[in-house]
C-alpha cells in the first residue's frame, strides 16, 4: 500500500504566537513533515508573529532549535532542514496595538492563500482578528485557525464567535480539534459510512453499550493555575469527548462534505439527555510515587476542580434509545491511551455451555498511543477436548497492516493545517455546533457546583475513583481496562 501524497497550492501561513509552546512542538515541526514529504510547496512562506523582539535569523534559529528537540533524529535531514528554514520570516506585532501590521502586511504575497493562525490566549482573538480586516491583510477569501477553549461558557463562547463573526464569515474561521485530526477518526467514518458490514448494526437493536476513554499518565504539571479554572469537563468533555461521542452517534450525511457532516454532528448534541447527578463521577488524584496530589499540583488545597470524570449518558433519538454511552478522563491514571469501543449485544440464544454475558463482540478503536481497530470474535479453542469458546481479536493496528508507512502516518495537527490551506472544514468545529455542546455542558456544571459536590480521591496509576467503577457495575457492565 501506498500512501498518495497530494500536493497543496502556494500560501502564506501566520503563525500568531509563532515562539509560543504549542507553535514550537506542533505547528513548525508539522509543517517541516509536510515540505518534506512533499505536500508543502517550496514557494510557500510561514510568517511567525509574536511580541518577541526577533529578527529573520533570530526566528530561524529558535525553530530550527524546535526542530531538533522535537523531532526523531532520523526524519530530519540537515537540507530539508535548511530549505524549511528559508521558508521562515518574522514580524514582532502588537496584538492590541499598531505596532508590526503595517510590516505583516508587506510580507503577504496577494496571489495566493493566506492563513492565519491564532495561537494565542481566545482574549486576543477579537483584536488580532479586527486588525487583520482593518488593515487590509485578510481578503474575504483569507482563512483563520482559533485554538481551543472555544469560551468558558456558553455566554462567553457567544461572545468569542460574535467577535470573529464581526471581521470574518463562518466559512473562513476553522475551530480546530486536534481529535478530529486522527487518522483513526476518519477512518471511523470510513468503516461506518463505506462498509456494509457495520451499518446496519450500529444501532441500539444490536449494540449493548459504547465506552469512550481518554486516560492520561500525567499530572496538570505546569497548567496548574489554568487547569483550576477549568477542570476536566471543560478542558476534555465539552470538546474531545463531544465531538468523538458525535461522530460515533451521528446519522449517515447525505454527502462528505462540511455542513453535511457537521449538521448531523450537531443533532446528536441536542439529542443529549442531561446527566442526572448518580450518573456522573468526578475525582482528584491523591499524591503518590508519580508526584503530589492534585491539590498541591494546583496549589489550591480547598479546590473543588475535577481531574476525573466519568458518567453515563443517553442520545434520545430513534437510533439509540436504550443504548448508553459512558464517557470517562482523567489524570494521573494507570496508562496513557484513548480508545473508543463499541460492545455489541449478546447473541439472542447460546447453543453452547457458557453463561449469558461470558462472550461479546467488540470493535475498539484505539485512538493512542498506538492508532488502529480491533474487533472482538468468539472462536472455539484450537485443539480436542469439547467445544470451549474463546475471545481473539481480529487486529487491525496500522503499524502492522501500514508497516513503515505507519511512522509516516502525518499528526493530526499536519493534516489540520493542509486542509485549512485547501478550504475543507469537514473536521472543525462550526460555531453552532459549539454553543450547543456549551449549552449542554452549564447545566451539568451548574448542578454540581450547585450542590457543593467535592470531587472524590483516588490512588495515582489506578483507573479512577472506585465510584467510576460502580457507574457501570451497577447496570450489570464493566470499563475496559486502561491499557497502553
Amino acid at each position: 500500500m501506498v500512501a498518495r501524497i497530494i500536493p497543496v497550492e502556494p500560501f502564506d501561513l501566520v503563525i500568531f504566537g509563532g515562539t509560543g509552546d504549542l507553535a514550537r512542538r506542533k505547528i513548525l515541526p508539522g509543517l517541516y513533515r509536510r515540505l518534506a514529504d512533499g505536500q508543502m510547496p517550496p514557494e510557500a512562506r510561514i510568517i511567525g508573529a509574536a511580541r518577541s523582539d526577533l529578527d529573520d535569523d533570530g526566528f530561524r534559529e529558535l525553530v530550527r532549535e524546535a526542530l531538533y528537540e522535537y523531532q526523531r533524529e532520523e526524519d530530519l535531514d540537515s537540507e530539508q532542514v535548511e530549505t524549511f528554514l528559508g521558508l521562515l520570516f518574522y514580524v514582532t506585532v502588537d496584538a492590541k496595538g499598531d505596532a508590526g501590521w503595517e510590516d505583516l502586511k508587506k510580507l503577504m504575497n496577494p496571489d495566493r492563500v493566506h492563513a492565519f493562525y491564532f495561537s494565542v490566549a481566545p482574549s486576543l482573538f477579537g483584536p488580532i482578528a479586527e486588525r487583520l480586516k482593518d488593515r487590509g491583510i485578510a481578503d474575504d477569501e483569507a482563512r483563520i485557525v482559533v485554538e481551543k477553549p472555544f469560551g468558558h461558557d456558553l455566554e462567553s463562547a457567544k461572545a468569542l464567535n460574535a467577535s470573529l463573526a464581526q471581521h470574518f464569515n463562518e466559512k473562513q474561521i476553522y475551530r480546530i480539534d486536534h481529535y478530529l485530526g486522527k487518522e483513526t477518526v476518519q477512518n471511523l467514518m470510513a468503516v461506518r459510512f463505506g462498509n456494509m458490514l457495520f451499518e446496519p448494526l450500529w444501532n441500539s437493536q444490536y449494540v449493548d453499550h459504547i465506552q469512550i476513554t481518554v486516560a492520561e499518565t500525567v499530572g496538570v504539571g505546569g497548567r496548574g493555575e489554568y487547569y483550576d479554572r477549568s477542570g476536566a469537563m471543560r478542558d476534555m468533555v465539552q470538546n474531545h469527548l463531544l465531538q468523538l461521542l458525535c461522530l460515533i452517534a451521528m446519522e449517515p450525511p447525505s454527502r462528505y462534505d462540511p455542513d453535511a457532516v457537521r449538521d448531523e454532528k450537531l443533532k446528536v448534541i441536542r439529542a443529549l439527555d442531561t446527566v442526572r447527578p448518580d450518573d456522573l463521577v468526578r475525582g482528584q488524584y491523591l499524591a503518590g510515587p508519580s508526584g503530589p496530589s492534585y491539590l498541591e499540583d494546583v496549589g489550591n488545597p480547598n479546590s473543588l476542580t475535577e481531574c476525573f470524570i466519568a458518567m453515563r449518558l443517553a442520545v434520545s433519538n430513534w437510533r439509540w434509545a436504550g443504548t448508553p454511552f459512558y464517557l470517562r478522563t482523567g489524570k494521573r491514571l494507570k496508562a496513557r491511551t484513548s480508545e473508543i469501543a463499541i460492545v455489541f449485544k449478546d447473541a439472542p440464544h447460546s447453543i453452547f455451555d457458557v453463561p449469558q454475558g461470558r462472550h461479546s463482540n467488540v470493535l475498539s478503536i484505539r485512538l493512542q498511543p498506538n492508532e488502529g481497530m480491533e474487533m472482538s470474535v468468539t472462536i472455539k479453542e484450537p485443539g480436542p477436548g469439547g467445544m470451549r469458546l474463546i475471545d481473539v481479536p481480529l487486529d487491525m493496528s496500522f503499524a502492522e497492516a501500514l508497516g513503515e508507512q505507519a511512522s509516516d502516518i502525518p499528526d493530526a495537527y499536519e493534516r489540520l493545517i493542509m486542509d485549512v490551506i485547501r478550504g475543507n472544514q469537514t473536521l472543525f468545529m462550526r460555531g453552532d455546533e459549539v454553543e450547543a455542546a456549551w449549552a449542554w455542558t452549564d447545566p451539568v456544571i451548574a448542578d454540581w457546583e450547585s450542590r457543593g459536590h467535592v470531587p472524590s480521591p483516588y490512588d495515582q496509576g489506578s483507573s479512577g475513583p472506585d465510584d467510576a467503577l460502580m457507574l457501570l457495575h451497577r447496570d450489570g457492565r464493566r470499563w475496559r481496562d486502561i491499557r497502553q
